[in-house]
């Protein structure tokens, strides 16, 4: 075990290793944080902040002597940087996991391989590609970039062979995935830890509301069947042992055609469907990413209130700030802000969760506040 006192190491400056740093100093540890950003939200709660590029080669060493043991926050910082360090200390998740994760072709091929059900879908190397692929995979579709894409950046709704090439082309000819569009009842993820021996904690699944491609409103716990609940737990916990994953991941499904679920991407850190924990779970999934990381016993993950959480994009500031007093005149809504110099369209900024003894009133609580903002 890696015990309080120790300094812990963290691949990314984002709201996700703003809230890790946050969890891990309040456990007593001391956090350095890793990212290019020199206004990074997570360097702010820091002990250190190096502000660099992921692949520098004098950071990663001041990195590899100092920290006990390294994370990530997001999916894409390189592979060779998590061997690397690895060869110093321990890195959870593994490259092997994160490299799966963070190239759809590769993931997409991985559950097909180890028999999880994904969307239909075709990979596209070359503009020739796309004929037999809209053909065997049909329409309507979704062409993906393979690599970088998130929050539906990278990523194009098609209706023909003539939309499927002109979105391949404005991407630039990068390796795509090409994606049939399902009928979607209900999205849903589950987040879990897994620590070196193989224990496994399990969050609530949690019922999420996209808009534009953006994660807008997380329900907690789903309003889903119990057994529908069971299922996509047991995938979840599936996926991770057979990636052999340790620390937190999520996993994102989709629920078609009368309950049956459908992989739709892994996700290998804490998750924003995820932000609840922070308020309604006896352990926050940032939490779960310490004790996973320092080998400790995995945290309790009891959901004790209901909980709806609403992420705050950039959108809503306009000239200003929002009407912060039309939230926090409520007792039960909890307020996070993550800490970003600017606001913008899209822009992750913050998010709020309402707990109330019902999903009902905490879900008309969460809408009367967003409306008021």
């Amino acid at each position: 075990m890696i015990l309080p006192g120790a300094t812990l190491g963290m691949l990314g400056g984002g709201q996700l290793g703003r809230m890790f740093t946050i969890a891990a100093r309040t456990m007593g540890y001391h956090v350095m944080v890793l990212d290019p950003d020199p206004l990074s939200p997570a360097g702010q709660f820091a002990d250190t902040h190096v502000c660099a590029d992921y692949q520098d080669a004098q950071a990663l060493a001041q990195m590899a002597q100092t920290c006990a043991a390294i994370t990530t926050e997001f999916e894409n910082v390189p592979a060779d940087t998590l061997r690397n360090l690895a060869a110093h200390c321990p890195v959870k998740p593994s490259a092997e996991a994160v490299e799966i994760a963070q190239n759809r072709v590769a993931e997409k091929s991985w559950l097909r391989q180890h028999g999880f059900a994904t969307a239909p879908f075709a990979v596209i190397s070359t503009a020739a590609d796309l004929t037999d692929a809209c053909a065997s995979v049909g329409f309507p579709a979704v062409l993906k970039v393979s690599r970088f894409g998130y929050d539906g950046k990278g990523q194009a709704r098609v209706a023909d062979l003539a939309q499927a090439q002109a979105a391949f082309a404005s991407m630039g000819g990068e390796v795509c995935v090409l994606e049939k569009m399902l009928n979607l009842e209900c999205e849903l993820s589950v987040v879990l830890g897994r620590n070196e021996a193989g224990g496994i904690a399990l969050y609530p699944v949690s019922e999420n509301i996209h808009e534009a491609g953006i994660l807008d409103i997380s329900i907690v716990p789903a309003r889903v069947s119990a057994a529908l609940a069971t299922q996509a737990r047991d995938a979840a916990m599936a996926i991770a042992q057979q990636l052999d994953y340790c620390g937190v991941m999520a996993v994102e499904f989709f629920v078609v055609d009368g309950d049956q679920l459908v992989v739709n991407e892994i996700a290998p850190r804490p998750h924003n469907s995820g932000h609840y924990t922070l308020d309604a779970c006896l352990s926050s999934q940032f939490e779960m990413q310490v004790r996973a990381l320092c080998n400790l016993p995995l945290g309790a993950t009891a959901q004790h209130t209901p909980a709806v959480m609403v992420n705050l994009l950039g959108d809503i500031w306009g000239d200003s700030q929002p009407n912060w007093a039309a939230l926090l005149r409520y007792p039960q809504a909890k307020l996070h802000l993550y800490g970003k110099q600017s606001a913008r369209p899209g822009r992750k900024m913050g998010h709020y969760t309402c707990l109330d003894n019902t999903l009902e009133t905490a879900l008309a609580l969460a809408k009367q506040i967003r409306a008021a903002l």
